[in-house]
């Protein structure tokens, strides 16, 4: 196994470290700490690995199990024949800037993977907060389980994150593509708590952007982070509901967003206009 010597793959890290953290807004000095501490190749299992880009769908082994390789803006496979795979980071710097957790938050994250960002999450939030990883996938989350297990703020369940009750949060993670934000979601967090999710499309791809949507009491500030691409959430897409996301993305008008609406009373203002939600415009009137 050919191997860089420590030196080269710790400027590796400390690089890619500040990549990831450069669009992460006022969390960008934590990020790069987190992202310099949490070692990817912990979460992706033996090398060598396959990798491929956000612009194309095939998969290109590396040509060692070097850990060096690992530290790039690429996706690699987790269960390729799936197509899922530890997702692009620094997609996930810009996100987990916008989604801003503090210390001592407590943080939901929807799609744990095996585990690579919700260890980033686990530093953000400090051995005072906690963050609960919700995956369906049995063997991932057995997987991250047991990646996890040097963070004592973690806890894995192995179950969807959609249906049901979620515990009180100060912010929710998602990193599956939705057609609309859950009303667990939202139920669940406190005041001031924020959600952060991939609103997907109708596309092939899933095509859509990362929403921020914040609690302020029963009103919910709201707004669009970026373009991205995550794989489907099984439990939150609807087609009728994507094919009307993949309109707002395709005419421009989703990036008007200033707030969520939970009703089916939509204005002039509305932008998008989902079942029993719409997104508007108009910022959300004080509580």
């Amino acid at each position: 196994m050919e191997k860089a010597d420590a030196a080269r793959l710790t400027a590796c890290r400390a690089f890619y470290a500040k990549l990831v953290a450069a669009a992460g807004g006022p969390l960008r000095d934590r990020l790069e700490q987190a992202f310099g501490i949490v070692r990817r190749e912990n979460f992706l299992g033996p090398g060598p690995w396959l990798a491929r880009s956000i612009y194309e769908p095939t998969y290109v082994q590396t040509p060692t199990d070097d850990p060096i390789h690992l530290y790039q803006n690429l996706l690699f496979a987790l269960r390729d024949e799936k197509g899922i795979n530890n997702g692009e980071p620094c997609l996930h710097g810009q996100l987990l800037g916008a989604l801003n957790p503090h210390q001592g938050d407590t943080v939901l994250q929807i799609g744990c993977g095996t585990g690579y960002y919700t260890a980033i999450l686990a530093e953000l939030v400090g051995p005072t907060g906690k963050v609960i990883g919700y995956e369906v996938d049995p063997q991932l989350a057995a997987r991250a389980v047991d990646n996890l297990a040097p963070w004592g703020n973690v806890e894995v369940r192995c179950v969807s994150g959609v249906a049901g009750d979620l515990p009180p949060c100060d912010a929710i993670y998602v990193n599956a593509g939705a057609t609309r934000p859950v009303a667990a979601w939202l139920d669940a967090l406190n005041d001031g708590g924020r959600v952060v999710f991939p609103l997907s499309g109708t596309a092939a791809s899933s095509t859509g952007v990362g929403l921020l949507i914040k609690r302020s009491k029963d009103s919910f500030p709201a707004g669009v982070i970026g373009f991205c691409v995550f794989i489907q959430c099984q439990d939150a897409f609807d087609q009728d509901e994507a094919s009307r996301v993949t309109a707002a993305f395709r005419s421009g008008a989703i990036w008007a967003t200033q707030s969520l609406v939970r009703n089916d009373r939509s204005d002039e203002t509305a932008v998008l206009v989902g079942n029993g939600w719409w997104l508007s415009s108009r910022p959300p009137e004080p509580a």
